[in-house]
C-alpha cells in the first residue's frame, strides 16, 4: 500500500514537470502570436505600427514563456 501510495505521488510530480518542460519547448517552437498577427491588431485598431513597437511587443511576449 505504502509503495503505491509513493509510486503515485512521484508519477504525478515527475509527470507535472515533464509537462511543463515539453509545453514550455512548443510555445518556443510555435509562438501563439507572431509579427504579422500584431500588425494585423495595430491595423484594426487604426494605428501604424512601427518596427520599433512590434519588436517590444515581440520581446514582452518571449520573456513571458522563460
Amino acid at each position: 500500500m505504502l509503495y503505491g501510495a509513493l509510486g503515485l505521488v512521484l508519477g504525478l510530480i515527475i509527470g507535472f514537470f515533464a509537462a511543463r518542460y515539453f509545453f514550455k519547448k512548443n510555445l518556443q517552437k510555435n509562438p501563439p502570436i507572431n509579427e504579422k498577427m500584431i500588425r494585423a491588431m495595430f491595423m484594426e485598431m487604426g494605428r501604424k505600427p512601427n518596427e520599433t513597437q512590434i519588436k517590444r511587443i515581440m520581446k514582452s511576449i518571449n520573456g513571458s514563456y522563460k
